[in-house]
């Protein structure tokens, strides 16, 4: 698959996957042509792990393929565009995009929906979004981890809100599938799974560092908190293996 540009950015395919490229100086054009469309957007950041998930047929490849803007967050995705000879993705640290697409949005005065995360940390979370951002109007909250009964309210709830955006934190079953499983069931907007994020604005969690971000150290920490996730080494290894018989066969 070759070079496709999608409203001011450029998509290309790693191993048969989607990722686009939007430079940072582009991405309040692209934030813009999606709501001036009145459709229906998800955004997905993507990781190496979620990369090999995409290339099979399941529900999240599928999710994958029909998202409006995918985002690599991983830097095995960018050193894979440079070793297949592809254009360079800029890669994006969730949180700083996530703060990145909800100033956007403030200036053009939309709208927020906050669905995730304990009703306590959605409370926080809600009320240090509205600090930060007060020209943003948040519209509605609903908290995650919520019996299986109550999710067509929750749905219908977000519906007659029509949020700009839809940010959807840990606690909804499915995360991103969820997303694009409901998508014909809300009104055009955007829509955005980020756990960490929700951890985040609630100080749950503490932000990563751009310097460690960067570098990829924060891995090596995560590594020594969690020794167990050595075994991630092996879809590393299945990775460069499928890299190498791509760029091979394309000689």
């Amino acid at each position: 698959m070759g070079i496709k540009s999608i409203g001011g950015r450029k998509r290309i395919f790693i191993l048969n996957v989607p990722v686009d490229v939007v430079p940072e100086e582009s991405l309040k054009d692209v934030i813009s042509d999606f709501i001036i469309d009145k459709g229906h957007h998800q955004i997905i950041f993507l990781s190496l792990r979620g990369l090999l998930k995409a290339r099979g047929n399941s529900q999240f490849a599928d999710t994958v393929r029909k998202a409006s803007l995918v985002i690599p967050v991983s830097k095995r995705i960018i050193s894979g565009a440079r070793f297949l000879g592809k254009h360079i993705p800029v890669r994006y640290m969730p949180f700083d995009f996530s703060i990145k697409l909800l100033g956007i949005l403030e200036k053009q005065n939309h709208s927020l929906y906050l669905a995730g995360s304990k009703p306590a940390e959605l409370q926080i979370t809600s009320t240090n979004l509205r600090d930060s951002f007060p020209g943003l109007s948040i519209v509605g909250r609903y908290a995650g981890f919520y019996k299986r009964e109550v999710e067509e309210d929750m749905v219908l709830a977000i519906k007659k809100a029509s949020p700009s955006l839809l940010f959807v934190g840990n606690g909804i079953p499915g995360r991103s599938n969820w997303l694009s499983k409901n998508m014909k069931n809300f009104n055009p907007g955007m829509f955005l799974w980020c756990g960490n994020c929700f951890d985040i604005f609630s100080g749950k969690k503490q932000k990563i560092s751009k310097k460690s971000w960067e570098s990829g150290n924060y891995a090596f920490w995560e590594f020594i908190r969690k020794p167990w996730k050595i075994v991630m080494i092996f879809p590393h290894m299945y990775y460069l293996l499928l890299l190498l018989i791509h760029r091979i066969r394309k000689i």
